[in-house]
């Protein structure tokens, strides 16, 4: 299901394989971030009109590396955001984080009118291969790609027809599953010298039966049924955990179909998939007024984290 990745991968060695130390992933991880960071916040800046200099709060999520400073103060000075830009850096929290780190950036866009908040997903899962001849790992490395994504959050911002800029988010709703702990986890792997990425084969089903537990929960507050929201924009964990989830929530291949291709395009492209998804439906242009969307990702925790939009 998956046909085409994006990959920082060096030449292999003798064996056919790359061989990179931990101290050379850490690297490989920022040289990538700050690469491709900036070009995902140029083009979502140029989006909404707005320059470097025009954000007033910068949030960065990474799974796939470590660093102090943050990855947000090598991006402010990367890309001539003011010195003033307040920041907060989300790491470790996985493929979930994504709906994580939106919630307080919507927060503080609510706080602060008219002042526009950036969160940018930097994921350069190639930073976290380890090469062996265990299924385990050839599953995850079969399974991620590298890829960024960015999105401007603002309050009180009108179009050009007078109506909000963007669709607004109303809602948040998460999910942790705490016996399911070890199924998703990222630790250091004694044998490899490295810290090497676990996923367990029992995910989807461990996902599949609870996702829609916060899906409920997020659409009861507002009086909704699931026939009410007309889009679903599901994290591209893998094809079984996207018809596990599917088949729970009661929605439709249809309703997965960016899901699916970026999935089918880029893999799993860790906290900023749902990004991804989202800007197809936006390119897709079929959202109209007042239609309400989910977002859903999943993650280590094991966790599933939700989200309500409205057009």
């Amino acid at each position: 299901h998956i046909r085409t990745r994006h990959l920082y991968l060096p030449p292999p060695g003798p064996d056919g394989r790359p061989h990179e130390t931990q101290e050379q992933l850490l690297a490989k991880h920022l040289r990538g971030a700050l690469e491709i960071g900036p070009q995902a916040l140029a083009r979502c800046l140029e989006g909404a009109g707005l320059r470097p200099q025009d954000v007033d709060y910068l949030c960065c999520i990474t799974t796939t590396g470590f660093m102090a400073p943050g990855l947000t103060a090598h991006v402010i000075r990367a890309c001539g955001l003011r010195e003033d830009c307040a920041r907060v850096d989300i790491v470790g929290m996985g493929c979930n984080a994504g709906l994580n780190g939106l919630n307080p950036v919507v927060q503080w866009a609510a706080t602060h009118p008219g002042r526009p908040a950036l969160m940018v997903c930097a994921e350069i899962n190639s930073a976290l291969y380890v090469y062996d001849d265990s299924m385990a790992s050839g599953v995850v490395n079969s399974l991620f790609g590298d890829g960024c994504a960015a999105v401007v959050v603002a309050a009180g911002v009108e179009g050009p027809s007078g109506r909000p800029a963007a669709p607004a988010v109303l809602d948040f709703e998460s999910h942790l599953m705490p016996e399911a702990w070890g199924a998703m986890r990222y630790e250091w792997e004694e044998s490899h010298g490295k810290f090497s990425f676990y996923l367990d084969r029992d995910v989807p089903y461990v996902l599949g039966v609870n996702a829609h537990l916060p899906v409920g929960r997020l659409l009861g507050r507002h009086g909704l049924k699931r026939r009410d929201v007309q889009h679903w924009l599901i994290h591209s964990g893998g094809r079984k955990v996207i018809d596990a989830i599917k088949y729970t929530v009661g929605i439709t291949e249809h309703d997965v179909r960016h899901t699916v291709g970026v999935l089918r395009d880029m893999g799993n492209l860790g906290s900023g998939s749902f990004l991804f998804s989202f800007e197809r439906l936006l390119r897709e242009g079929v959202a109209a007024p007042g239609d309400r969307c989910v977002m859903m990702t999943m993650g280590p925790g094991s966790t599933i984290e939700t989200a309500l939009l409205q057009f």
